[in-house]
């Protein structure tokens, strides 16, 4: 593979683990990712499944007590074990991330312009004034109005639409190269999750941003992202091109998340369908298949973990059933 060819950013065997009462608890277990130059990959798994545990671990912010393991390489360079001044001076230069929470990522104290400014004081060494005035300038960007007049706000003055919005200016404030997106839209209304989904839609085009989005949500992802991984139990169980994934998905997990969504070529049912039973306890995950208990399709060789395996079209899939997407559904009618 040449030099041109390589990923922006390249994750092999990537694990994250911590140990509660005597036991390990593998938020993110060996987790193989690629993200190229511009492209969204999303990655999508109900709440527990490892998916900001893997983002932190980019940044080197995993909690105190966190064991990250495995391999983190930007544009070759190896982050993970980096000195922790390295770490800092790509944290927010070359890697930004968007928080899930805005009103808890922005400081309650400080206004929005001392926030916005502060990252490209430091990475970009511009004075007061310049920084102010780019921080207005991407203020506008991400559509907030009078933006001069909001550097002076504190966030609880904001809407919630707009406090994401702010954060999402501060993540650009020195135009990085990979925006990490920590279920950007979750704590927002139905209305202000789509403006900002364009909006990001919009910064892409704009700024060539490379994202790695996360979210529980695949219909946020539908209009966002080129590729999506699905992941479980902190493992990825399937990976494929947006459109292939949502046409046809080959994990019985992905196929029961895509059939909770509610359809509008459809009539509207009484009820939704749901995937039975709860996500696994990361410290007491079961032997084999992590997916296997709520799974309408386990059998005797679940009891045996699946690899991840390359399949035709630049897909992957971990699951030892191989029928086609439509046996799949057929298997969550019969629930």
């Amino acid at each position: 593979m040449t030099e041109a060819q390589q990923p922006l950013l390249q994750l092999r065997g990537l694990g994250v683990s911590y140990y509660r009462s005597g036991h390990e608890l593998r938020a993110v277990d060996t987790v193989d990712l690629g993200l190229q130059e511009r492209e969204c990959l999303g990655i999508v798994g109900e709440s527990g499944s490892g998916k900001t545990q893997l983002l932190l671990a980019l940044l080197g912010l995993t909690p105190p007590g966190a064991r990250v393991s495995g391999s983190i390489r930007y544009r070759g360079e190896e982050l993970l074990g980096a000195p922790g001044a390295r770490l800092e001076a790509i944290r927010g230069r070359r890697i930004a991330i968007v928080f899930q929470d805005p009103m808890s990522a922005l400081n309650p104290y400080l206004t929005i312009g001392t926030q916005l400014i502060e990252g490209a004081r430091r990475h970009l060494q511009l004075g007061r004034r310049p920084a102010l005035a780019r921080a207005a300038q991407l203020l506008s960007l991400v559509q907030i109005d009078v933006p001069a007049e909001r550097l002076r706000c504190y966030p609880h003055e904001l809407s919630g639409g707009m406090r994401q919005r702010v954060l999402i200016a501060m993540a650009l404030m020195c135009d990085p190269e990979i925006l990490l997106l920590d279920e950007p839209t979750t704590a927002l209304d139905v209305t202000v999750q789509a403006q900002v989904l364009e909006l990001l839609r919009a910064l892409r085009e704009r700024t060539g941003v490379a994202m790695l989005f996360v979210t529980h949500d695949l219909g946020a992802l539908a209009s966002m992202a080129d590729r999506v991984a699905v992941m479980y139990g902190g493992r990825i169980v399937e990976m494929a091109p947006a459109a292939a994934l949502y046409a046809s998905p080959l994990h019985p997990y992905t196929a029961g998340l895509l059939r909770s969504l509610p359809r509008l070529d459809l009539p509207l049912p009484a009820r939704l369908p749901s995937i039975p039973g709860q996500p696994p306890d990361l410290a007491e995950l079961p032997a084999g298949c992590a997916f296997a208990p709520r799974c309408p399709l386990a059998h005797e060789r679940c009891v045996t973990a699946p690899e991840l395996r390359q399949l035709p079209q630049a897909r992957a899939l971990a699951c030892h059933y191989s029928g086609s997407p439509a046996q799949v559904d057929a298997a969550w009618l019969r629930t």
